[in-house]
């Protein structure tokens, strides 16, 4: 059983505290209730929230996180209790001391899967590459081979032309990428703080200057998701980043992927993967739980819902 992570995407939603509940208020009509003690963390992401003392102090004393976002949906700030259960602050302190031997292997799952779904996405439409996949069985410990460089090199051409090229500062289809990622970007950084993971400290990306660095460790296996999905968008006649196809952006983080318990939504996968890491951190996992492309991949474009 996975904590329960609650988001508040809503507007103008007043969260307060009564009894073992959190109760959640638009004007004086209550909407919801959720015990409590049930909550791992609480994440904010509407406009015009309120949310009462009370309620804050209620989830620090059961060790609950608590995230804000920003109008871009990424955390601004995060409040962990001060006096918390041993998991929770023992969490950060197993991911410090995580060695480097430790983090080179998970790098390498984390690589292997991202290859292994480009090759996927490849299959899905109809551009097989057979050399992608074996790449994904052949990276290594800390992917010294620099096999995700490799890969790359044949994906994107395979994916949108030989004369594509990834460049961030283009338009057109690098712009929708970027945009995609942005909020996959979101999504991973929300479901690292929910499991009570520092951003800052990542596995293989360094940058300084870089706040999630551990957002862009995880979010990498699920980029062929939002290519695929960008891949769609442009077949469909979108050229750039416009309201139309950032509505269909949006909804990336409900793509159904296939996972060991059945077929779940990108935003739970990403959630289970971050619970995992912090498995292995502490030594009761030895591997991270990553969603696959939910499958049959040839059964055509994702479904966006209303646009």
């Amino acid at each position: 059983m996975y904590p329960r992570i609650v988001e508040i995407a809503q507007d103008n939603r007043h969260l307060s505290k009564y009894r073992g509940f959190l109760l959640v208020h638009e004007d004086k009509t209550e909407l919801a209730r959720v015990p409590l003690d049930d909550v791992a963390a609480l994440i904010t992401s509407g406009h015009g929230i309120t949310v009462s003392a009370n309620l804050i102090s209620a989830l620090a004393e059961r060790g609950a996180a608590f995230v804000c976002c920003g109008s871009n949906h990424m955390p601004t700030a995060f409040l962990w209790p001060a006096d918390s259960h041993y998991q929770q602050s023992g969490r950060i302190r197993d991911q410090v001391a995580a060695s480097k031997p430790l983090k080179k292997r998970l790098w390498s799952q984390i690589v292997s899967a991202k290859i292994r779904h480009q090759g996927e996405i490849l299959v899905s439409l109809g551009r097989p590459d057979q050399n992608i996949l074996l790449m994904a069985r052949g990276v290594r410990s800390g992917d010294p081979d620099n096999m995700e460089a490799q890969a790359a090199r044949r994906y994107w051409p395979a994916l949108f032309g030989d004369d594509f090229r990834r460049d961030r500062t283009e338009a057109g289809i690098n712009a929708m990428l970027n945009y995609a990622y942005a909020v996959l970007r979101a999504g991973t950084s929300r479901a690292i703080m929910g499991a009570g993971l520092h951003p800052s400290l990542g596995l293989n990306h360094s940058n300084r200057n870089n706040s999630f660095l551990l957002v862009d460790d995880l979010m990498e296996p699920f980029r062929p998701i939002a290519d695929r999905l960008v891949k769609q968008l442009v077949d469909e006649g979108a050229d750039g980043v416009e309201p139309q196809t950032k509505r269909a952006m949006a909804a990336l983080l409900a793509t159904d992927l296939s996972t060991d318990e059945g077929v779940s939504p990108l935003f739970l996968c990403l959630e289970r993967l971050a619970w995992s890491l912090a498995w292995c951190f502490s030594g009761e996992a030895q591997k991270l739980e990553i969603a696959r492309p939910a499958l049959p991949l040839e059964s055509g474009p994702l479904d966006r819902g209303p646009s």
